[in-house]
């Protein structure tokens, strides 16, 4: 671990990419190596162990750079983020460490949930208090805005039926289409951010429909993820066909394959 630390502080003086990075640009690489890691699990054959090795070391090599950073911040360091998860293990677990004798996984499930209680007092007295809001765990935009979307609802911050979600929906559509630049322009940095404002508005709208209809939005993205590659995979072994490549083709060619495809769907 040592060296590896050293490693990363070596990388963060002489490598330009390294040294550009910061706490906020990391985190789409954080939860990309998380996915990868999980992929790579799902695929284990029991036999191969280099991906998933290449994988965790990917994850921990997260963990290595944001603890490099909080440390070059003087806010702590790699010790300090390992003591406090032995620190949590050990007193989420009395009954490994302590006396606690819990007589089965329902019971330590119990005991963790007041555990946790405890740690939420704490939090607050530290000036944390915790919101309705916070229960929602962390997971990918998507998983997030349909929890964040769920909770609010059984609080009473929903409308009564699709029609209002649907509206809304129209609503923020509207508003992204007049933050869209006009004939190609380029967008200054205040217009960016604003475009990026409504997309993400237009996006959550989106994911309010699907839970009014009680569609999963993750699970619909990846159907069409996945149904997007598949035809885009047709393309490209029809184009091979005729010994050429997306990049020589034209996007004629290539729509009217893209609507061929769609006829070998199941």
């Amino acid at each position: 671990m040592q060296d590896l630390l050293a490693l990363m502080a070596r990388l963060r003086a002489d490598c330009p990419w390294d040294i550009k990075q910061t706490n906020h640009s990391l985190i789409p690489f954080a939860i990309e190596e998380a996915y990868e890691l999980a992929e790579a699990i799902q695929a284990d054959d029991g036999v191969d162990n280099e991906d998933i090795k290449g994988e965790l070391g990917d994850v921990l090599l997260q963990v290595v750079f944001h603890c490099q950073l909080y440390a070059e911040q003087g806010r702590f360091d790699m010790g300090d983020v390992i003591a406090t998860l032995q620190e949590k293990l050990i007193r989420r677990h009395p009954h490994v460490f302590e006396s606690d004798n819990l007589a089965d996984d329902t019971a330590v499930k119990q005991r963790w949930d007041e555990i946790k209680a405890i740690e939420n007092q704490a939090r607050e007295a530290r000036g944390k208090p915790k919101r309705k809001l916070d229960g929602v765990k962390a997971g990918s935009a998507l998983m997030q805005a349909q929890a964040l979307q769920k909770t609010a609802g059984k609080l009473g911050f929903d409308w009564p039926g699709v029609e209002g979600a649907v509206e809304k929906l129209e609503e923020e559509i509207a508003e992204l289409k007049a933050a869209l630049p006009k004939d190609n322009q380029p967008l200054s940095e205040d217009q960016q951010l604003a475009l990026e404002k409504e997309l993400g508005d237009c996006i959550f709208g989106l994911v309010n429909v699907a839970r009014k209809v009680n569609l999963d939005a993750e699970a619909a993205t990846l159907t069409c993820v996945h149904k997007f590659k598949s035809r885009f995979g047709y393309i490209e072994a029809k184009l091979a066909e005729q010994g050429k490549s997306p990049e020589d083709s034209s996007l004629e060619e290539m729509d009217a394959l893209w609507e061929e495809s769609k006829q070998h769907e199941v």
